[in-house]
């Protein structure tokens, strides 16, 4: 299952599928069946200290918290007494799971509890500097370069509360559950009865029924549901104000004395709004994100980074999906997703085929041309061009098809590289799938493997 995420609307029909409507990395859902699982970041998702923040300047009652970039500042922080003597320490990194993760250097857990001056500094020196890794963020993890410190509130129920954008509603969604400081996904599957959900019309926003409703149906009652509600209404104003796709709380909080706090953040937010929310959007932490993907953005590539063998630089979406399916057809794996598009120049072809001859899970390369709008020969002259620049790293294998394809084919023969051409798509992915295998079995045995023309 093909899981491409990126923080926009989501494609779900049904919101009682929570995993569906609700994913928490990051955030909504568009699925194609296939076989291969990927996750591309295409809205805004901020830290959890910068959501507290923008909560704060909302007038939302979060806890007192600073954030830290080393121990040194993590321990001063404390030791200025402004959070009290118990807090909490939270690793900043753009995944969920993080009280269960593990970090590379073997410290267990991105959340810790801390009572005193020389823990706070020295379960910061363990997560600063280093990669977190947790059930959202793939074996490598994702490095932490910030630890939030947060007072502790001493609470008395936890729940969960968000609010998103959905299609089959045609616009947001208040989500909410008396079960919260837990996965929402679990409490999707175990127990379904206990989420809710309030249908907003956008044009008239959120009505005061609205919320004292789902405030009850989280277990709010008297005068922690009234403030439960006025923060449910202020958590919609910034989702409007800010064009959010995603605002999700978790937990939602009554303390023991009868408070209610917004207790943890994960904010997503519209890209197509970036030209009116500049200031949301300088809060992008690049350092989160797959570096290919990041260079690939640059260039305006349709771009996602996968876990197999065999990079794909195709025109069009549909025929990349196709191209990824007949791969795995033949027993490979694709290393990414990557659409050049209709209006690709030949610089552009040059950046994507860098980008993939630099990444070190590639062992073949399989372009995939059928020219319309998009001409072969631009396609060539684009891989010709890269080839030049920095040389035949990995075996290649064309098929091209449509607009100028003979002048291509003349371009790829004159340039002088070794390229494997294919007539077809089935033959161009045989021949990828079988390079890439013998080009495996060659670093298995730490042996060098050259590809003599013919084959």
């Amino acid at each position: 299952m093909l899981k491409l995420f990126k923080n926009v609307v989501t494609k779900s029909n049904n919101i009682n599928n929570i995993k569906t409507v609700l994913a928490s990395q990051p955030q909504q859902i568009f699925q194609v069946n296939t076989g291969y699982t990927s996750y591309q970041r295409r809205n805004l998702n901020v830290h959890e200290y910068i959501g507290i923040d923008l909560m704060r300047e909302n007038n939302i009652a979060v806890p007192n918290g600073k954030v830290a970039s080393s121990a040194d500042e993590a321990k001063k922080i404390y030791e200025s007494g402004e959070l009290g003597s118990d807090i909490v320490m939270k690793a900043q990194v753009l995944a969920g799971g993080r009280g269960k993760g593990t970090f590379k250097n073997g410290f267990q857990g991105g959340v810790h509890m801390c009572t005193n001056a020389d823990e706070v500094h020295d379960f910061a020196s363990k997560m600063l500097g280093n990669s977190l890794v947790t059930k959202q963020t793939g074996a490598e993890g994702k490095p932490v370069n910030k630890v939030f410190l947060m007072e502790r509130l001493y609470l008395r129920r936890e729940t969960y509360f968000s609010i998103l954008m959905d299609r089959s509603h045609n616009g947001p969604v208040m989500v909410g559950s008396p079960d919260g400081g837990m996965s929402i996904e679990d409490v999707a599957a175990e127990t379904p009865e206990r989420i809710f959900k309030e249908a907003i019309d956008i044009k008239t926003g959120v009505q005061d029924e609205q919320v004292m409703r789902m405030a009850e149906n989280m277990g709010f009652a008297g005068d922690e549901q009234k403030q439960a509600a006025e923060i449910m209404k202020k958590l919609y104003q910034l989702f409007i104000e800010k064009d959010a796709t995603l605002v999700e709380i978790n937990p939602f909080a009554e303390t023991s004395d009868g408070q209610v706090f917004v207790c943890d953040s994960k904010l997503n937010f519209d890209d197509n709004a970036e030209f009116r929310q500049k200031k949301v959007h300088d809060y992008r932490d690049r350092t989160q994100e797959d570096s290919r993907e990041v260079e690939a953005a640059q260039y305006d590539l349709n771009y996602i980074g996968l876990d197999g063998s065999i990079g794909c630089l195709v025109n069009g979406a549909g025929l990349a999906m196709a191209t990824m399916d007949i791969i795995q057809l033949h027993g490979g794996s694709p290393a990414n997703f990557l659409d050049v598009g209709g209006g690709a120049t030949a610089n552009q072809v040059q950046k994507a085929f860098e980008i993939l001859n630099a990444d070190k899970k590639v062992r073949a390369i399989l372009v995939n041309i059928f020219g319309g709008i998009m001409r072969c020969d631009v396609i060539a002259q684009g891989i010709v061009k890269a080839a030049g620049s920095i040389g035949m790293g990995k075996p290649v294998i064309v098929r091209l098809q449509g607009t100028n394809v003979e002048e291509a084919r003349q371009l790829i023969e004159a340039s002088g590289f070794r390229m494997i051409l294919a007539d077809d798509l089935d033959d161009a992915a045989t021949k990828a799938v079988k390079v890439a295998d013998i080009v495996r079995q060659a670093e298995e045995i730490q042996v060098g493997v050259s590809f003599e023309l013919p084959l």
